[in-house]
């Protein structure tokens, strides 16, 4: 238990309430007596009336008349940022698991040829290979593989069953979460007269930069020549394809089943949705927008916008375009009883004209 004044010091928030003890953290729909919440998304709000929660974190200087109609009182810690402050008490009620103890299990092997820093874990079944070298604090988790010539920086992650293939670089703080392969050849087959394929060679490598996240089964193939780069701070959800020669840019945060084409270069600060495709040998401007589902045929070059659709068209356009379809059914019902109307006014017409002779 924390009591709520505590809980204001460490997120450098002010108090308004009485000072109660907080026993955990919930979701606003979901919260029960003794619990602390959040509100960043004002779609929410009404939950301010009806949550059980015994305290919220709210910004400064917002006005909630929700409150106002609640039958229980609410402490309220005022904060700059709800969500982030809400974040740091996650660590605090919920500590993360136990991290591996120090040290090289005798079932890891290691060639002789690589190096391995202070303070490092690596777990059972482990495999690294020839001139690889670890950096300090690094964790590596059971059953992972390590090939020649790959460079890990400090304080990073590998969780269990990851492939790192040859001469991949890694930088510091990295995570690799379960499952991924990284360097895995990029997909490359030249046609032959006879309408077989020769494999292309992929001799290339793969550099993943400081503070990178690579979330389960995700797979970033090797350049075909060169590298293929993902930047600092860029974060992967799982099950995300990114191809050959690829670039994608500083921070830029990327949803799960999302595919990138060979050769395709994404901006600084990006967001792109679920199941977006994006075709190869494009690039994508900065701050740049994709929404789920989306398909990116060609460069998209002013940033700061919103793409959405298949194909993905600035948001705007896509919203036009999916409100005149939504009424062709309308339209149709409309054109075919004007077809109706016309020939009957036809008829008469001609039954006029046939009276007059």
């Amino acid at each position: 238990m924390v009591l709520l004044s505590e809980i204001a010091r460490i997120t450098g928030g002010t108090l308004e309430g009485i000072d109660v003890e907080i026993t955990g953290v919930a979701k606003i729909e979901e919260a029960d007596a003794g619990d602390i919440t959040f509100l960043s998304n004002l779609k929410y709000k009404k939950h301010l009336t009806s949550t059980k929660a015994s305290a919220a974190l709210l910004s400064t200087g917002a006005d909630f008349t929700e409150l106002q109609n609640r039958k229980i009182p609410l402490s309220i810690i005022r904060v700059s940022d709800p969500y982030i402050s809400f974040l740091c008490l996650i660590d605090l009620f919920h500590p993360s698991a136990k991290l591996p103890t120090k040290g090289i299990h005798p079932t890891a092997i290691i060639s002789k040829s690589s190096t391995i820093g202070n303070y490092v874990s690596i777990g059972a079944y482990v495999v690294i290979g020839d001139n690889c070298s670890i950096g300090d604090r690094t964790i590596i988790y059971p059953n992972s593989t390590i090939s020649d010539d790959v460079n890990i920086g400090n304080d990073c992650i590998i969780y269990s069953n990851v492939s790192i293939r040859e001469q991949s670089l890694l930088g510091n703080k990295i995570i690799i979460h379960s499952g991924a392969v990284i360097g895995s050849d990029g997909f490359g087959f030249a046609p032959k007269p006879d309408g077989s394929y020769e494999k292309i060679p992929q001799r290339g490598i793969v550099v993943l930069e400081d503070d990178v996240e690579i979330g389960a089964n995700c797979t970033i193939d090797r350049a075909t020549l060169g590298k293929t780069l993902v930047k600092r701070g860029a974060k992967l959800d799982n099950l995300i394809h990114v191809a050959h020669n690829v670039v994608i840019g500083e921070h830029t945060v990327i949803a799960a089943q999302t595919g990138i084409s060979g050769s395709s270069s994404i901006g600084n600060y990006c967001q792109i949705g679920g199941q977006a495709g994006l075709t190869g040998h494009i690039s994508i401007a900065d701050k740049t927008t994709i929404g789920a589902q989306s398909g990116v045929p060609k460069s998209i070059t002013e940033s700061g916008k919103t793409y959405f659709g298949y194909p993905a068209r600035e948001i705007h356009e896509t919203w036009r375009i999916d409100g005149a379809v939504r009424q062709l059914p309308q339209l149709l019902y409309d054109f075919r009883d004007l077809l109706k109307r016309i020939e009957e006014l036809e008829n008469r017409i001609a039954s006029i004209n046939q009276e007059q002779k």
